[in-house]
């Protein structure tokens, strides 16, 4: 189990403390919910995890199969809900890979979308899209994962 301390700081702003690490970072709530957007929100927290995870679990895999996809960039952005409740309605994720994948590892990595610890906490409500660019050419995906 991991522990992480949050203190409320006012103003909408918290401290997010890891504690094995020691590091923080503050937050604040998004501009469209009475926040000044002066940090990041925990929604949007949401979409980095998930971007995050999910470009480790990548590296996991590449580098057990000595695949090198240093340099892979992803975009992740949010959409929010406002009805009935506030909450995630969707995640958009852009992988760029760098480096020429073969067919195989497209597949590979286009799985692990759905398969990251935090894709799998997501509830089955959150859409989740994403693409792939290899080099800079858009990659079909949409017969693999999703």
């Amino acid at each position: 189990m991991v522990r992480l301390d949050v203190e409320y700081l006012g103003e909408l702003h918290c401290k997010v403390t890891h504690a094995p690490s020691g590091n923080s970072f503050l937050t604040d709530a998004p501009l469209d919910n009475q926040g000044k957007a002066e940090y990041i929100s925990p929604t949007d927290l949401t979409a980095a995890s998930i971007a995050s995870c999910i470009a480790t679990t990548m590296g996991i895999a590449a580098v057990s199969r000595n695949i090198d996809i240093k340099g892979l960039k992803v975009v992740a952005q949010k959409e929010m809900a406002q009805q009935p409740l506030r909450r995630i309605s969707a995640i958009y994720l852009e992988f760029d890979f760098p480096n020429e994948l073969s067919d195989d590892e497209v597949r590979l990595f286009a799985n692990i979308i759905k398969n990251c610890p935090v894709s799998r906490s997501l509830h089955p409500d959150v859409k989740l899209s994403a693409t792939f660019r290899v080099q800079g050419k858009e990659v079909d995906i949409s017969g693999i994962a999703l």
